[in-house]
C-alpha cells in the first residue's frame, strides 16, 4: 500500500512541476573573462546561452576610472542572435571592466560584469 501511495505521489509531483525559466547567461567572451590580451582588440564580443532581444540588450566597456571607453554602438549580431558586439577604440594598457545587461527572447533579464587586461 505504501509503495502505491509513493508511486501516486511521484506521478502527481511530476505533473505539477513546471520547468524553470531559462535565462540568457554569458557563455563566453572575446577578450575572455579575466584574460590579458596583447594589443588593443577592435571589438568586444559576448556570446550568451540564448538569443537576445536587440532593443533591450547592451554592453559597456569602462576604464579604471569608470569612464566609458567603447564606441557606444552595441548590437546583437544579425547572423547569431546570441552574440552581442561593441566596437572599441585603441585601448591603452590597463584593466577594463565590461558591464552587460541583456533581455533574452524568453523575456528574462540578466546582467553581469567582468574585467580583462590590455597588456603593453
Amino acid at each position: 500500500m505504501r509503495s502505491i501511495l509513493a508511486i501516486a505521489t511521484l506521478a502527481v509531483a511530476s505533473v505539477i512541476v513546471t520547468p524553470a525559466g531559462a535565462h540568457a547567461f554569458l557563455d563566453h567572451a572575446m577578450p575572455a573573462v579575466g584574460s590579458a590580451v596583447h594589443g588593443s582588440p577592435a571589438q568586444l564580443k559576448l556570446w550568451f546561452t540564448q538569443e537576445l532581444e536587440p532593443a533591450f540588450s547592451t554592453v559597456q566597456v569602462l576604464d579604471r576610472d569608470g569612464k566609458r571607453v567603447d564606441k557606444g554602438d552595441p548590437q546583437v549580431d544579425h547572423a547569431d542572435a546570441t552574440e552581442l558586439v561593441v566596437s572599441l577604440p585603441q585601448l591603452a594598457p590597463g584593466t577594463y571592466r565590461v558591464t552587460w545587461r541583456v533581455l533574452s527572447v524568453d523575456t528574462h533579464v540578466t546582467e553581469g560584469n567582468f574585467t580583462f587586461d590590455v597588456a603593453p
